[in-house]
Protein backbone atom coordinates (compact mmCIF):
# COMPACT_ATOMS: atom_id res chain seq x y z
CA UNK A 1 0.00 0.00 0.00
CA UNK A 2 1.51 3.62 -0.87
CA UNK A 3 2.11 6.07 1.47
CA UNK A 4 -0.91 7.97 0.50
CA UNK A 5 -3.22 5.05 0.98
CA UNK A 6 -2.16 4.31 4.52
CA UNK A 7 -4.97 4.39 6.70
CA UNK A 8 -4.76 7.52 9.03
CA UNK A 9 -4.75 5.50 12.02
CA UNK A 10 -1.54 4.56 11.01
CA UNK A 11 0.40 8.40 10.84
CA UNK A 12 0.42 8.65 14.11
CA UNK A 13 4.17 9.01 14.41
CA UNK A 14 4.04 11.30 12.42
CA UNK A 15 2.32 13.87 14.65
CA UNK A 16 3.20 11.97 18.02
CA UNK A 17 1.05 8.97 19.84
CA UNK A 18 -2.64 8.99 19.62
CA UNK A 19 -4.93 11.60 21.27
CA UNK A 20 -5.64 10.15 24.72
CA UNK A 21 -9.26 9.10 25.26
CA UNK A 22 -11.30 11.98 26.86
CA UNK A 23 -12.10 9.63 30.16
CA UNK A 24 -7.83 9.79 30.62
CA UNK A 25 -7.87 13.23 29.42
CA UNK A 26 -10.37 13.70 32.54
CA UNK A 27 -8.68 12.00 35.02
CA UNK A 28 -5.27 13.64 34.09
CA UNK A 29 -7.05 16.92 35.35
CA UNK A 30 -8.60 15.61 37.75
CA UNK A 31 -5.63 14.21 39.46
CA UNK A 32 -3.15 18.01 38.84
CA UNK A 33 -6.17 20.01 40.36
CA UNK A 34 -5.60 17.70 43.29
CA UNK A 35 -2.26 17.72 43.70
CA UNK A 36 -1.99 21.61 43.12
CA UNK A 37 -4.63 21.56 46.31
CA UNK A 38 -2.44 19.45 48.25
CA UNK A 39 0.41 21.43 47.62
CA UNK A 40 -0.78 25.00 47.64
CA UNK A 41 -4.06 24.42 49.54
CA UNK A 42 -7.09 26.35 48.23
CA UNK A 43 -5.84 29.90 48.20
CA UNK A 44 -3.83 29.03 45.55
CA UNK A 45 -7.01 27.80 43.17
CA UNK A 46 -9.54 30.22 41.78
CA UNK A 47 -13.14 29.60 43.09
CA UNK A 48 -14.60 27.37 40.10
CA UNK A 49 -11.71 24.81 40.59
CA UNK A 50 -12.43 24.33 44.25
CA UNK A 51 -15.95 23.69 43.39
CA UNK A 52 -14.47 21.08 40.50
CA UNK A 53 -13.25 19.56 43.15
CA UNK A 54 -16.47 19.50 45.51
CA UNK A 55 -18.23 18.32 42.03
CA UNK A 56 -15.71 15.02 41.42
CA UNK A 57 -16.77 12.82 43.81
CA UNK A 58 -20.53 13.69 42.74
CA UNK A 59 -20.24 13.44 38.99
CA UNK A 60 -17.61 10.80 37.99
CA UNK A 61 -15.81 10.83 34.13
CA UNK A 62 -17.02 13.84 33.07
CA UNK A 63 -15.69 17.55 32.89
CA UNK A 64 -17.28 19.92 35.31
CA UNK A 65 -15.36 23.07 34.60
CA UNK A 66 -18.83 23.89 32.85
CA UNK A 67 -20.61 23.46 35.60
CA UNK A 68 -18.45 24.98 37.98
CA UNK A 69 -18.15 28.27 36.21
CA UNK A 70 -22.45 28.49 35.37
CA UNK A 71 -22.58 28.09 39.83
CA UNK A 72 -20.30 30.69 40.16
CA UNK A 73 -22.23 32.93 37.22
CA UNK A 74 -25.68 32.12 38.25
CA UNK A 75 -24.73 32.65 42.40
CA UNK A 76 -21.42 34.60 42.46
CA UNK A 77 -19.14 33.46 44.41
CA UNK A 78 -18.07 30.01 46.14
CA UNK A 79 -19.73 30.64 49.44
CA UNK A 80 -22.69 31.59 48.03
CA UNK A 81 -22.87 28.50 45.98
CA UNK A 82 -22.51 25.86 48.58
CA UNK A 83 -25.05 28.21 50.63
CA UNK A 84 -27.93 27.96 48.23
CA UNK A 85 -30.51 26.03 48.94
CA UNK A 86 -30.65 22.71 48.43
CA UNK A 87 -33.76 22.47 45.93
CA UNK A 88 -32.63 25.21 44.14
CA UNK A 89 -28.90 23.63 43.36
CA UNK A 90 -30.67 20.37 42.88
CA UNK A 91 -32.80 22.04 39.90
CA UNK A 92 -29.83 23.64 38.72
CA UNK A 93 -29.36 21.95 34.89
CA UNK A 94 -26.35 19.68 35.13
CA UNK A 95 -26.24 18.96 38.82
CA UNK A 96 -28.43 17.13 40.00
CA UNK A 97 -29.30 15.85 43.84
CA UNK A 98 -25.92 13.71 44.69
CA UNK A 99 -24.09 16.49 43.97
CA UNK A 100 -26.41 19.02 45.46
CA UNK A 101 -25.59 17.25 48.62
CA UNK A 102 -22.09 17.23 47.77
CA UNK A 103 -22.10 20.85 48.09
CA UNK A 104 -24.18 20.81 51.26
CA UNK A 105 -21.89 18.66 53.33
CA UNK A 106 -19.27 21.15 52.37
CA UNK A 107 -21.56 24.12 53.79
CA UNK A 108 -22.19 22.42 56.94
CA UNK A 109 -18.65 21.07 58.01
CA UNK A 110 -17.54 24.86 57.02
CA UNK A 111 -20.44 25.99 59.74
CA UNK A 112 -19.09 23.16 62.61
CA UNK A 113 -15.63 24.38 62.03
CA UNK A 114 -16.73 28.07 61.90
CA UNK A 115 -18.77 27.12 65.40
CA UNK A 116 -16.14 25.29 66.76
CA UNK A 117 -13.95 28.04 67.26
CA UNK A 118 -16.20 30.32 68.74
CA UNK A 119 -18.23 27.84 71.27
CA UNK A 120 -16.66 28.10 74.73
CA UNK A 121 -14.20 31.08 73.96
CA UNK A 122 -14.54 34.23 75.63
CA UNK A 123 -16.91 35.94 72.83
CA UNK A 124 -15.91 39.84 73.78
CA UNK A 125 -12.34 39.10 73.33
CA UNK A 126 -12.56 36.99 69.92
CA UNK A 127 -15.18 39.07 68.39
CA UNK A 128 -13.61 38.78 64.85
CA UNK A 129 -13.97 34.82 64.92
CA UNK A 130 -17.59 35.42 66.51
CA UNK A 131 -17.87 37.90 63.27
CA UNK A 132 -16.59 35.19 60.62
CA UNK A 133 -19.26 32.45 62.16
CA UNK A 134 -21.91 34.71 61.77
CA UNK A 135 -21.39 35.69 58.53
CA UNK A 136 -20.42 32.22 57.67
CA UNK A 137 -23.90 30.67 58.67
CA UNK A 138 -26.24 33.43 57.93
CA UNK A 139 -24.77 36.17 55.66
CA UNK A 140 -26.15 34.26 52.19
CA UNK A 141 -29.59 32.67 53.13
CA UNK A 142 -32.34 34.00 51.47
CA UNK A 143 -34.66 34.77 54.00
CA UNK A 144 -34.00 36.27 57.82
CA UNK A 145 -32.77 34.31 60.60
CA UNK A 146 -32.57 35.43 64.27
CA UNK A 147 -30.01 33.95 66.77
CA UNK A 148 -29.10 34.45 70.10
CA UNK A 149 -25.50 33.92 71.31
CA UNK A 150 -25.58 33.28 75.19
CA UNK A 151 -22.69 33.79 77.39
CA UNK A 152 -22.15 33.47 80.87
CA UNK A 153 -20.83 35.39 83.77
CA UNK A 154 -17.43 35.45 82.19
CA UNK A 155 -18.86 36.16 78.51
CA UNK A 156 -17.46 32.62 77.27
CA UNK A 157 -20.23 31.44 74.53
CA UNK A 158 -21.90 28.85 75.86
CA UNK A 159 -24.65 28.48 73.00
CA UNK A 160 -26.35 29.88 69.79
CA UNK A 161 -29.48 29.13 69.03
CA UNK A 162 -31.38 30.37 65.98
CA UNK A 163 -34.65 31.54 67.66
CA UNK A 164 -36.66 32.24 64.89
CA UNK A 165 -36.48 32.14 60.67
CA UNK A 166 -38.78 34.58 58.81
CA UNK A 167 -39.27 35.61 55.34
CA UNK A 168 -36.99 37.95 52.85
CA UNK A 169 -37.11 41.22 54.95
CA UNK A 170 -38.68 40.36 58.43
CA UNK A 171 -38.49 37.92 61.12
CA UNK A 172 -40.43 37.85 64.19
CA UNK A 173 -38.93 38.15 67.48
CA UNK A 174 -40.39 37.60 71.07
CA UNK A 175 -38.82 39.67 73.64
CA UNK A 176 -39.94 37.35 76.48
CA UNK A 177 -39.62 34.09 74.45
CA UNK A 178 -35.51 35.87 74.11
CA UNK A 179 -35.60 36.40 78.64
CA UNK A 180 -37.15 32.98 79.17
CA UNK A 181 -34.58 30.94 77.19
CA UNK A 182 -31.82 32.80 78.46
CA UNK A 183 -32.81 31.99 82.55
CA UNK A 184 -33.37 28.06 81.16
CA UNK A 185 -29.41 28.38 80.31
CA UNK A 186 -28.54 29.99 82.99
CA UNK A 187 -26.99 33.33 80.69
CA UNK A 188 -25.68 36.63 82.28
CA UNK A 189 -25.47 37.94 78.69
CA UNK A 190 -26.94 37.67 75.14
CA UNK A 191 -25.71 38.95 71.25
CA UNK A 192 -28.36 39.46 69.29
CA UNK A 193 -27.95 38.36 65.24
CA UNK A 194 -29.61 38.68 62.11
CA UNK A 195 -29.06 38.41 58.66
CA UNK A 196 -30.48 41.16 55.70
CA UNK A 197 -30.86 39.03 52.80
CA UNK A 198 -30.65 42.34 51.07
CA UNK A 199 -27.06 41.92 51.19
CA UNK A 200 -27.13 45.85 53.24
CA UNK A 201 -26.61 45.71 57.04
CA UNK A 202 -28.09 49.23 57.48
CA UNK A 203 -30.17 48.75 60.22
CA UNK A 204 -34.01 49.33 60.28
CA UNK A 205 -36.21 51.23 62.24
CA UNK A 206 -38.09 47.91 62.84
CA UNK A 207 -34.91 46.75 64.16
CA UNK A 208 -33.68 49.15 66.58
CA UNK A 209 -37.22 49.17 67.88
CA UNK A 210 -36.85 45.45 68.62
CA UNK A 211 -33.80 45.60 69.85
CA UNK A 212 -34.56 47.66 72.75
CA UNK A 213 -37.94 45.83 73.90
CA UNK A 214 -35.72 42.81 74.00
CA UNK A 215 -32.79 44.55 75.90
CA UNK A 216 -35.70 45.90 78.72
CA UNK A 217 -37.01 42.32 78.74
CA UNK A 218 -33.49 41.05 79.39
CA UNK A 219 -32.53 43.72 81.92
CA UNK A 220 -36.09 42.93 83.99
CA UNK A 221 -34.29 39.34 84.57
CA UNK A 222 -30.93 40.31 85.29
CA UNK A 223 -29.73 39.86 81.64
CA UNK A 224 -27.28 42.10 80.17
CA UNK A 225 -27.83 42.83 76.02
CA UNK A 226 -24.30 43.28 74.59
CA UNK A 227 -25.32 43.78 70.97
CA UNK A 228 -27.51 43.01 68.01
CA UNK A 229 -25.38 42.51 65.05
CA UNK A 230 -26.71 42.77 61.93
CA UNK A 231 -25.09 40.68 59.57
CA UNK A 232 -25.10 41.78 55.37
CA UNK A 233 -23.24 39.83 52.62
CA UNK A 234 -19.48 41.49 52.96
CA UNK A 235 -19.77 43.48 56.14
CA UNK A 236 -21.83 43.74 59.30
CA UNK A 237 -23.31 46.67 61.67
CA UNK A 238 -23.17 46.41 65.47
CA UNK A 239 -25.89 48.80 67.31
CA UNK A 240 -23.91 49.07 70.23
CA UNK A 241 -21.11 50.58 67.84
CA UNK A 242 -23.82 53.12 66.08
CA UNK A 243 -25.03 53.98 69.65
CA UNK A 244 -28.63 52.85 68.80
CA UNK A 245 -28.54 50.00 71.40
Amino acid sequence: MSAPDRPLRDMGGLFGADPKPAADHASGHRQRLRDRFLAGGAEAMPDYELLELILFRAIPRKDVKPLAKALLAEFGDFNAVISAPRPRLERFPGLGAAAAAELKIVEAAAHRLARVRVLRKPALSSWSALMDYCRATMAHDAVERFHLLFLDRKNVLIADEMQARGTVDAVMVYPREVAKRALELNASAVIMAHNHPSGDPTPSRADVEMTRKVKAALAAVGVVLHDHVVIGKDSEASLHALGLL
